[in-house]
């Protein structure tokens, strides 16, 4: 999922796949032309299934659902957000659980592999029944309808369409249901933030660790045997790598043994394994959730391979909600944690010999004082964004659909979540580089010194007339891009 929607890999179907549809489809064909009605073939939708469509009006229910169920609002949601989107749609299609035509699906796969991306907007989910404003606006774009980008413009999808030699689909009986009753949104946006998530924590560990040796922090409650007496996987995986950066540091060993006057570092900094490792086993967990999904097919109704077709509740969104909202929550705990460790670097009370705020001259320069307002400022966004929204509910749809889960507007939240992480451990390794220049004529470890020079080749060391704001937005894309963890693992390796 994340090749397709972050790298643009095209997508094929399978033989056995198309197979599959269109015996599915034979099923749903009986039933529109069945004199008892059938919810999604030949009935209205949510509140207004009781009542019978006939025959000559079908295909026009097919194209109002879609047409009113386009309601979005607000700004565009990110390409990469789209692509998962559609992709995961397909794949249910695919299934065969749906009862489309095989042509919708493969107009799909065609418009996908075509670099076409529907205009999905912000709001108009909520999490049940599907993400169906968001799904509809995919839909939209099949029938030729509404707005896309294409080669980076905004353009009528039915032109877009036509300069791919791709003909808009017709919807038929059911097919309106199928292409937006599905979880698509939530899901593509947990399956980014896991992804994401993976590579920041491994940041997160390497930042602590700079820290760690800039504050003359000891590596010992680390060891492998400490964390083992308390055997969570996440928090020994974040105590190895912690202990492999600061492998071989001149600064730490500057101050090991008896002579050390210090007995206990602070908790931001001893207890780094203990915060981290808890966010990764969320992580695991979500992933055991994502895992799941991945190998649901979400609609309602849906086809048995009997031909049963059956109404169902798998559309809502409370699986996914739950732990959207859940990893936002190690997101803004590892964060402000993170944050803690740039306050002590700034504060001469407490950072152990380095000047004031890390300024080159103290007094004439503020050194990075604002950098921490700014990643101060972000970990109380990331507090509120922690505040899940899956607890609340909406009813709509004249009290039919009296509860949903809001999973979309969670999966929102954690979007800007992890954005916001980048930041604040961007602040963070910033901060640390620059103490660990002001330690010198001491080395630190090989890992973080290369840390340090990757960050040296992008922004200057200590001196004055610093312009902070550029430094961070590079820490940021050494951090997105994967640059930063390459070269360290490079080191340590």
């Amino acid at each position: 999922m994340v090749a397709v929607a972050r790298g643009d890999a095209d997508v094929v179907l399978t033989a056995g796949a198309l197979d599959g549809v269109a015996a599915t489809r034979a099923h749903i064909e009986k039933l529109a032309d069945a004199t008892e009605p059938t919810y999604g073939v030949s009935t209205g939708f949510g509140a207004l299934a009781v009542r019978h469509i006939p025959v000559e009006r079908r295909a026009a229910l097919q194209r109002s659902l879609i047409r009113s169920h386009a309601a979005g609002a607000g700004p565009e949601v990110e390409p990469e957000v789209v692509r998962a989107l559609m992709l995961l749609r397909l794949r249910t299609l695919a299934t065969g659980r749906t009862g489309v035509r095989q042509s919708t699906v493969e107009t799909l796969a065609a418009v996908l592999n075509a670099g076409i991306l529907p205009v999905v907007q912000e709001y108009g989910s909520l999490g049940c029944s599907g993400d169906l404003a968001p799904l509809s606006s995919i839909a939209l774009a099949l029938m030729g309808e509404g707005e896309v980008r294409y080669r980076g413009e905004l353009v009528p999808a039915a032109d877009a369409l036509a300069a791919e030699g791709i003909e808009p689909v017709a919807l038929a009986e059911k097919e309106g249901l199928a292409l937006i009753n599905g979880t698509d949104g939530m899901l593509g946006q947990l399956a980014l933030a896991i992804t994401d998530l993976h590579g920041l924590l491994d940041v997160a560990d390497l930042t602590a660790a700079m820290s760690v040796e800039a504050l003359l922090g000891t590596d010992r409650v680390f060891a492998a045997d400490l964390q083992a007496l308390r055997p969570h996987p996440g928090q020994a995986e974040s105590a190895a790598n912690i202990t492999a950066f600061l492998a071989d540091s001149p600064i730490v060993a500057s101050h090991r043994g008896p002579d050390c006057p210090r007995v206990q570092d602070a908790y931001s900094l001893r207890c780094a394994p203990q915060v981290h490792g808890a966010a990764r086993d969320t992580v695991t967990h979500a992933e055991t959730v994502a895992s799941r999904e991945l190998s649901a097919a979400v609609d309602n109704p849906v086809v048995l391979p009997d031909g049963r077709v059956e109404s169902n509740g798998n559309f809502h969104g409370a699986p996914v909600a739950y732990v959207l909202d859940f990893l936002a929550i190690p997101v803004a705990d590892v964060a402000s944690m993170a944050e803690r460790r740039t306050d002590r670097m700034l504060d001469v009370a407490r950072s152990h010999g380095l000047p004031p705020f890390l300024a080159h001259d103290p007094g004439v320069d503020s050194g990075h004082m604002i950098a921490q307002y700014t990643q101060a400022a972000v970990v109380a966004e990331l507090k509120r964004l922690a505040v899940p929204a899956s607890v609340d509910s909406i009813p709509s749809s004249a009290m039919q659909e009296d509860h949903v889960s809001l999973g979309w507007s969670a999966a929102r939240k954690l979007r800007k979540a992890v954005d916001g992480l980048v930041t604040v451990l961007a602040v963070e390794y910033l901060t640390a580089a620059r103490a660990l220049d002001f330690r010198a004529p001491l080395t630190p470890a090989p890992a973080t010194a290369a840390a340090v020079a990757l960050l040296r080749e992008r922004v200057p060391g200590p001196g004055p007339d610093r312009h902070l704001a550029p430094e961070i937005a590079a820490a940021e894309d050494l951090i997105r891009s994967g640059a930063l963890l390459d070269a360290v693992k490079r080191r340590t390796v």
